[in-house]
């Protein structure tokens, strides 16, 4: 299933059109917290979906009836370009354990993903939201669910990207065999010759953090 907030009218197109303009890219604080806000913007999307029972809450002039919820999504976020994407979810799911994964991709003959480092609690009939800004071939979702499965099959993962492309799209839909839904602000038109999405944003890692060697 797939959810593209960016269809509607909302703020965070406002947000979204501040990390392609080039200009306003050269600021790397407010890149970051405009990606931070749109993790905050989606975390609350993807809260709607999730499951809540009633319970009472004591005030100091009486009681009312609420809504908490059931069972906390754990957070897990590839790495680096991941990290203020995933400020913006812990900030709304603060008490959420988490989980770090280190893929980069390897440009060779042909695309393929690397995956060097994974730290994550129990997964078994958890919900997850997997977090990484840009949705490009989808190898590095699929790699990285695939090493998840080891630690337990969530009852369903959240793809949270702030754009991808229908390639990408299509990669998750043909590889990943879990419950899982798609969450994004854009999808574009296409990948170029060097799998990088167009129009997209640039490299969302180096825009947070400068340039690596």
């Amino acid at each position: 299933m797939l959810f593209n907030l960016g269809s509607a009218n909302s703020i965070a197109n406002h947000f979204l059109r501040a990390l392609r303009d080039p200009v306003l890219q050269k600021d790397r604080t407010r890149f970051r917290k405009n990606v931070e806000r749109l993790g905050e913007i989606m975390a609350y999307e993807i809260s709607k979906k999730l499951d809540y029972e009633p319970a009472l809450v004591q005030t100091p002039l009486g009681k009312t009836s609420s809504h908490f919820l059931k069972q906390k999504p754990v957070l897990i976020t590839v790495l680096r370009a991941g990290l203020p994407y995933f400020h913006g979810f812990q900030n709304y799911f603060e008490d959420s354990d988490c989980g770090f994964i280190g893929a980069y991709r390897k440009e060779e003959d042909e695309i393929s993903v690397q995956l060097d480092y994974l730290a994550t609690p129990g997964l078994q009939d958890r919900i997850v939201i997997l977090i990484d800004p840009m949705l490009a071939t989808g190898k590095s979702f699929v790699r990285s669910v695939d090493a998840l499965l080891k630690h337990g099959k969530p009852s369903h993962i959240h793809i949270a990207s702030l754009v991808s492309s229908p390639q990408g799209i299509q990669f998750v839909a043909d590889h990943l065999k879990v419950n899982y839904s798609i969450w994004t602000f854009a999808q574009d038109e296409t990948l170029n010759q060097q799998s990088y999405i167009v129009p997209g944003l640039g490299d969302a890692g180096d825009l947070c953090f400068g340039e690596k060697l």
